[in-house]
């Protein structure tokens, strides 16, 4: 079983703004705070799908490859370097105009721990837990979108 946590925020800035800083996609340690470093470790020749960066947060090594990438919509990745008990971590960002000057940000985050009860409670207890970081991560994005000028 799939748990699903979703978190939404409005942004003070245009989408396209908001989709600039997103899909530079190894920037991300320049707008979230817990992270200490990030790069890409790879790009695909045949677009952003299949894209890598490394996130480093304090002593822990993620490696995130985008799976989904609709410009200037939708941004799509898998999480590796999480405990072997989760099967699969995925965010995915979407990015909605709302009204001039202002965009809907929706971060849901999806958590497979496999099959059975307790793998499907820990799994909505994980996403609860991933869903604080996304309020974080949401936070950050709209920080860098508002104060950034291209």
């Amino acid at each position: 079983m799939v748990a699903q946590i979703s978190r939404r925020r409005t942004v003070r800035a245009d989408p396209q703004r908001v989709w600039d800083v997103l899909a530079d996609f190894g920037a991300i340690g320049d707008w979230m705070s817990a992270v200490d470093h990030s790069c890409v470790l790879s790009t695909d020749p045949d677009g952003p799908v299949g894209t890598t960066r490394r996130v480093q947060i304090r002593r822990v090594t993620l490696v995130e490859t985008i799976t989904e990438f609709d410009a200037p919509t939708t941004l799509a990745y898998d999480i590796a370097g999480v405990p072997r008990w989760m099967r699969r971590l995925n965010n995915r960002w979407t990015v909605r105009p709302e009204r001039p000057g202002a965009t809907t940000v929706t971060l849901t985050t999806s958590v497979d721990l496999g099959p059975g009860r307790v793998r499907a409670l820990a799994g909505r207890l994980v996403g609860l837990l991933m869903a604080q970081l996304s309020n974080t991560m949401l936070a950050g994005l709209a920080t860098r979108s508002e104060t950034t000028h291209v």
